[in-house]
Order: C-alpha cells, then sequence, then structure tokens
C-alpha cells in the first residue's frame, strides 16, 4: 500500500522531504501559502539542487485556501511561529486516523499536541542544511541528520514506516528520545543563530569566537540536563563534550568546523531569513522555551536572552550585521 502524505510549508525542509519521499514512491501532496512559490512548482515542479545535480518531482500543490476538507498524515514543516495558527488549521480537517509529525525547528510537538491531541503527534529532530533559492527550488546544502519518534509513547508503526519511506533521502534515526536530539539541536543552533549576527561563514565565526559560543552551548544544554534530557549526539555534534571542560570543548569545536568546512552551505537559514528574505525569525520562538526552562529551574541565561534580543534588533533594523557583536558575546562570557 502507498503511503501518502501532506506536507504543509513546502520551503527547504518540507520541499526536500517531499522530492526524496515522492521519489521513493510515496504519494505526496504540497500545501504552502507563497503564491509565487505553488505557481512555480505547478508549472516547473519542485526542483532539488544538488552538488551532484538535479532531482525534480511534478507534485500537486495548492495555496491553504484551496486544501482538502479532509487531511490524513500530515509533515508539518513551517516556520516555528507559525506552529500555532497552522496546527489550530489543521486540528478540524484532521482524519480519525490522521496524524501530524512536526518536522521543524525547535520544541513545537506540544503546541501542536495542544491542537490535535499527543496521540496523534509524531516528534521529530531534522538537521538538513537546505535554502529555499528562489520560486520552486531548493538547494541542499550538505548531509545532516533526522530522528522520529513519537511525542507520547514508544516507537509506533506509523514512525517506522515514515522512515522507511524516507530512504531515498537516507536513514532516518528512530528513537524514544527525540527530545534529546531536539535540545541538542537547541544548543548547536545557539551558535549558528550567533553566527548570523555577522556577514562571514558560519564556521570560521564559531572558530573565532570560541568563549562566547562555547559558554552560549553551556548555557542551553545546562538547561537541558535540568529538564531531564538526556543529550543526544549528531553529525559532528558532541553535546557532552561542552559540558566536560575547556579542553573537550575546544576538541568538539575543532572537530565541529572541520565538519562544517565539507558542508556547501556556509551561512545559516536565520541569516538567510535575515539578509535575503529580510524576514522575522523563528529565534524568539525556538529559544524561549529555553529561558522560561531555565527560569523554573533556577538557571540563569543571559546569553540566551542576550541572543533573543540581538537577533529581534537585527531584523527590525535597530543594529546591523558586525563582528563586534559576537565579540560582545565573547565580553559577556568572559566576565
Amino acid at each position: 500500500m502507498t503511503s501518502q502524505y501532506t506536507i504543509v510549508g513546502a520551503g527547504a525542509i518540507g520541499g526536500t522531504l517531499a522530492v526524496h519521499l515522492h521519489l521513493a514512491g510515496a504519494d505526496v501532496q504540497l500545501i504552502d501559502a507563497d503564491a509565487a512559490h505553488v505557481a512555480a512548482v505547478r508549472e516547473h515542479g519542485l526542483r532539488i539542487e544538488q552538488p551532484s545535480g538535479a532531482l525534480l518531482a511534478q507534485l500537486p500543490i495548492r495555496t491553504p485556501e484551496e486544501a482538502p476538507e479532509q487531511l490524513g498524515a500530515v509533515l508539518l514543516a513551517v516556520k516555528a511561529q507559525a506552529t500555532d495558527g497552522v496546527a489550530a488549521w489543521i486540528a478540524p480537517r484532521l482524519a480519525d486516523d490522521g496524524w501530524v509529525a512536526s518536522m521543524q525547528n525547535g520544541l513545537n510537538e506540544a503546541t501542536i499536541a495542544s491542537h490535535v491531541g499527543a496521540e496523534r503527534t509524531v516528534a521529530a529532530f531534522v538537521d538538513l542544511f537546505a535554502d529555499v533559492i528562489g520560486p520552486g527550488v531548493v538547494q541542499d546544502g550538505g548531509i545532516g541528520a533526522i530522528a522520529l519518534g513519537e511525542h507520547a509513547g514508544p516507537v509506533s508503526d506509523r514512525v517506522r514506516t515514515l522512515a522507511h519511506d524516507l530512504r531515498h533521502w537516507g536513514e532516518p534515526i528512530v528513537t524514544d528520545n527525540v527530545d534529546g536530539f531536539l535540545w541538542s539541536k537547541l544548543g548547536f543552533g545557539a551558535m549558528l543563530v550567533a553566527t548570523a549576527l555577522a556577514d562571514a561563514d558560519m564556521g570560521d565565526l564559531i572558530d573565532r569566537h570560541r568563549t562566547g559560543m562555547h559558554a552560549l552551548v553551556r548555557e542551553v544544554l545546562s538547561v537541558a540536563t535540568a529538564e531531564g534530557i538526556a543529550l543526544e549526539g549528531f553529525d559532528a555534534f558532541v553535546p557532552g563534550d561542552y559540558l566536560a571542560g575547556d579542553a573537550e570543548a575546544d576538541a568538539a569545536t575543532d572537530g565541529l568546523v572541520a565538519w562544517l568546512a565539507t558542508q556547501t552551505k556556509k551561512r545559516s537559514g536565520i541569516w538567510r531569513d535575515i539578509a535575503v528574505r529580510g524576514r522575522r525569525t523563528e529565534v524568539p520562538t525556538q529559544y524561549g522555551p529555553v529561558v522560561a526552562a531555565g527560569e523554573r529551574h533556577g538557571i540563569p541565561t543571559p546569553l540566551t536572552a542576550w541572543l533573543v534580543d540581538a537577533i529581534v534588533r537585527l531584523e527590525t533594523g535597530a543594529i546591523a550585521m558586525d563582528e563586534a557583536h559576537l565579540a560582545e558575546l565573547d565580553g559577556m562570557a568572559a566576565a
């Protein structure tokens, strides 16, 4: 039996997953709010640019206004700040046996579950180095990782089926500890977010500003540990080393910077949102829960709060991209 998926949000993550699911034989339809993107996919198909060549899929795509009245398996791939509104839109359309997987950045599962129920929510960690570079075109910037599991309960057949259906992309990790990956990614991602404050390559900035970067990671991962999270490593990120000591953190960053150098994507998605697309980022939605959890546990998170504020000021034009901001972060961390 052919698996059927509706992907809501056909951008970098959603578009990449859609093409690979289609090429593995799944039945895929797309829903996206960007009229130009929708028009381009209808006319030319959805194209994934890879270093080894392009992948092209002719897929049905609709705007939300044109969406079917009933949805089954939904892969949600919108920006984190849109999750609440889009999940509320999905809920009345979800079939009795339907479910929603959060193929997003951040901790969005609880928000989705508040609308569709925990038993119909699938948790996912997605670390794809992809960008939308034009209507109907996604650029694949390097190999990442995916982990899948249930939001409430042990790994299920639907999770195993989704992992199998993604085989054209690669081999997703099937786990009961998606939270361990999501929190580790918040630590890793904090460094990538910080690099958006300057107009230079991610790996170079992380390498040059280790004092601030390491302190930022430790802050996020200390909150995760207080939350009872068993942190999971992925790609070239080794979370435990950042909590172990300076030497271990330096060695971990050596490996991470070397790995980033192998990726064709050199700037973060947050940098692209601000510098190229001129739009608000998902940083406040992603890192607000970290600050809130820190408050619950009595763990100060001044660097995380500073980072969120700095990104908001950058988005709104109150400050400009400048590596001096990272020097400020280094100074705060050293103090």
